[in-house]
């Protein structure tokens, strides 16, 4: 029998126990630590000192109102957890991973897989299901819900079907879908996956899903498109009637800086030039948001473009004639 083991064991069993009720209240004195735990005081204060030595800042109080309180160190320490707040953790991190903040959304994922590592297994899948399903271009601000996004991201990783109600063409249709990423953007969640019923790849708004849920039917995966670039791409063009490329002599990161990553995907073309494709309602619109970046650009596609370019730098030289020229002042 392993009295050495059992009995360290039951050491740190207690120590993490009395970590525990620390973070749970401001202040405990040594009598009421020492009857939740069912030890001396002393034992209290050794475990107090071992608390210390892993980086636990305890302070310790003397006198009426003293006691000791978990206090704010230089460094980060772990965190104890229970069940219903790790998870309620994961939930925070993955709105965080598109959150408005500028680098949140890495240092959430970075969170959620550190969690992922320590956590037990009846709670690390639900962590790996966030962590592992999720990818992003820019940072999500309109709201979903956690629980949607955990079903969605749960069926990410189990390769199990995925259905819900979705607007299209004016009414509500049920999909069934293989689930593959979810992609978060500058302005929202969308779920890439492989739409069963139009055997294609399809992006999919998460605010707009309704009756979301996830099957039992496993699927094969699919050779899939890069979640993000193709997400990027559905947003910034293809759901648009007209789609256009252009030429921008200028690099792809001052561009990138210009262009919210919804309105339009740059791409590197060498060290000064990049292509810019996006989409609109009306080819004139497109033509003037590039126009108004202020760069040399030319037009790649559509050829009819080309024509638009022509006839909207026809219209501002007849604009620009159309003033009468300004009076010659003469000097006194």
């Amino acid at each position: 029998m392993d009295i050495a083991g059992g009995a360290e064991r039951g050491t740190t069993e207690r120590v993490l126990t009395l970590l525990g009720l620390l973070q749970q209240r401001q202040v405990w004195t040594g009598p009421e630590l020492a009857d939740r735990l069912g030890v001396t005081p002393r034992t209290i204060r050794r475990d107090v000192e071992r608390l210390r030595a892993l980086g636990y800042p305890v302070h310790a109080g003397q006198g009426v109102g003293g006691g000791y309180r978990l206090g704010a160190g230089r460094d980060l320490p772990p965190l104890l957890l229970d069940d219903e707040e790790a998870i309620a953790t994961a939930v925070s991190l993955l709105a965080g991973a598109g959150g408005a903040v500028a680098g949140a959304g890495d240092a959430a994922l970075r969170a959620l897989t550190k969690l992922d590592r320590v956590l037990p297994t009846r709670l690390r899948h639900e962590v790996r299901a966030l962590s592992g399903a999720v990818e992003s271009f820019g940072v999500a601000r309109t709201p979903v819900d956690p629980e949607v996004l955990m079903t969605l991201a749960r069926a990410c990783r189990d390769e199990v079907e995925a259905g819900f109600d979705y607007p299209s063409g004016g009414e509500v249709r049920r999909r069934r879908v293989e689930p593959y990423r979810l992609v978060a953007s500058d302005r929202r969640w969308y779920l890439l996956a492989y739409d069963l019923d139009r055997d294609d790849w399809r992006s999919f708004r998460v605010d707009r899903m309704t009756d979301v849920s996830a099957r039992a039917w496993r699927f094969r995966p699919r050779a899939a498109p890069d979640a993000a670039t193709y997400v990027q791409e559905s947003v910034a063009s293809r759901v648009y009637p007209h789609q256009a490329r252009f030429l921008v002599h200028a690099p792809a990161d001052t561009v990138r800086a210009q262009v919210p990553a919804s309105a339009a995907v740059v791409r590197q073309r060498g060290s000064e030039r990049c292509e810019v494709v996006s989409g609109a309602g009306n080819l004139d619109f497109v033509l003037m948001h590039v126009l108004l970046l202020g760069h040399d650009f030319e037009v790649l596609d559509p050829p009819e473009l080309g024509e638009r370019c022509r006839a909207l730098a026809e219209r501002l030289l007849s604009a620009g004639a159309a003033m009468p020229p300004e009076p010659d002042v003469e000097e006194s």
